[in-house]
């Protein structure tokens, strides 16, 4: 991230001889391959390479000069890809309130001049709005980077979670990438915390029809992450800083293909790990014939439908055969309780507590969970067929700790819920 400004010295612009565009790549998943590179300003000094990044978020210099500088950067590297055969894909960094300015100044949009002048077809330009507070008309601005779009431009939005891409501008804006630096969530959350927000971009991303990028990559930790949150793309020092010269396009391609494979490995390993537990649980509910013992429960819900009201004896029949059965459960099995196939819970939940005994939480009867998107899949089933199903990861909302929904079908009205821990695999 770019270094915090001196508060006694205000950075100097650089001599235009010493400016110099690079390039840091940007690599797919899916293709193991840099698809293109974000264009970073630096300043040679002899020996030295330094980041501009200091100058050009220092709030005291004057944004002319920002703004001078960086079309200097800009035209240098697009002119790099007009001198080549086939060149790559760039990620433009522009901040709105740039582009809001000169366009309701002139007009004109200059990377697309500069484009133009170079030859370069806008479909190899990305063009990331990079995090600001904007101050102008959003609708305007809106359409100024529609200009973008409908010129072949893409439209990323950087350091998605900042208080610039805010989910309703977002919306807006439509963009084909959301870039998220995966140390802004480290350093603003807990381990659980950060890879639930990170996980929520990557569902974000997906409705609104864009990818994720995730960039601050810069160990293997980080790469597998990423792959976890549902990325397509990455970007960090684990492949390579910016630089002043492309790379081959499959360079990082074993080290992609590597942590791909570790992640389908533990996919495998979960997945039959979760096939198991369902396989153990089924056998144990025929060996302690807990469907036949549940056959009183369901006869007070047919009495119920005829007008009887009996669902609080159904509950109680529910819970005096949970209560026996749950000495079977193992300490992976936070809670357990009992569900019509409508989605309404019939019994308590039946919740281990930390010493490992259980208690009752009564007030859970007749809760309606139906509205939860995995629980219709699982309260959906072929009749007859006695096979597990299994919920998506999420967070816990006691404990916090990552737990799996496992259901089992037990009866011709009822479904077994057992909220179990993920195992570390």
């Amino acid at each position: 991230m770019n270094e915090h400004p001196s508060a006694h010295s205000i950075p100097l612009p650089p001599p235009e001889n010493q400016l110099a565009a690079f390039f840091q790549p940007i690599l797919a998943l899916d293709s193991r391959r840099i698809i293109g590179y974000e264009v970073l300003g630096r300043q040679l000094d002899g020996d030295s390479v330094r980041s501009l990044g200091p100058f050009f978020s220092d709030p005291r210099v004057p944004v002319s000069e920002q703004i001078r500088i960086d079309r200097l950067l800009r035209e240098q590297a697009i002119a790099k890809l007009g001198s080549m055969d086939e060149p790559p894909s760039i990620f433009l960094n522009l901040k709105p309130s740039w582009i809001y300015r000169h366009f309701k100044q002139t007009g004109e949009l200059q990377t697309l001049r500069m484009l133009e002048r170079h030859g370069i077809d806008p479909s190899r330009v990305c063009i990331e709005i990079t995090e600001e507070e904007f101050r102008g008309s959003f609708k305007e601005l809106n359409e100024i980077i529609n200009l973008y779009r409908e010129q072949g431009c893409r439209i990323a939005i950087d350091d998605v979670g900042s208080d610039f891409s805010s989910y309703d501008r977002i919306a807006q804006l439509q963009p084909h990438l959301l870039k998220v630096d995966i140390h802004l969530m480290k350093r603003s959350a807990s381990h659980n915390g950060y890879l639930g927000v990170l996980r929520s971009f990557s569902t974000l991303a997906e409705q609104i029809g864009a990818s994720l990028l995730v960039e601050g990559v810069e160990t293997r930790q980080d790469l597998q992450r990423a792959i976890q949150i549902g990325a397509r793309y990455v970007q960090g020092y684990l492949f390579s800083p910016a630089e002043p010269e492309f790379r081959a396009g499959n360079e990082f391609a074993p080290l992609i293909e590597e942590e791909l494979e570790g992640h389908r490995k533990l996919l495998h390993r979960t997945e039959l790990y979760w096939t198991n537990r369902g396989k153990e649980l089924l056998r144990s509910i025929r060996e302690n014939r807990i469907r036949e013992e549940l056959e009183p429960a369901e006869e007070y819900l047919r009495m119920e439908s005829e007008g009887e009201s009996a669902v609080g004896q159904a509950s109680d029949a529910a819970d005096a055969i949970l209560e026996k059965w749950r000495s079977q459960l193992d300490s992976t099995c936070l809670r357990v309780y009992l569900c019509l196939d409508n989605g309404t819970q019939l019994s308590s939940n039946h919740a281990r507590m930390a010493d490992g005994s259980w208690r009752y939480e009564r007030e859970y009867r007749k809760s309606d969970w139906s509205w939860r998107p995995y629980f219709i899949p699982h309260l959906s089933r072929m009749d007859g067929l006695a096979e597990s199903r299994l919920s998506p990861k999420y967070a816990d909302l006691n404990t916090r700790e990552w737990i799996r929904t496992l259901s089992l079908p037990i009866g011709k009205r009822l479904v077994l819920f057992l909220d179990m821990e993920e195992p570390s695999l």
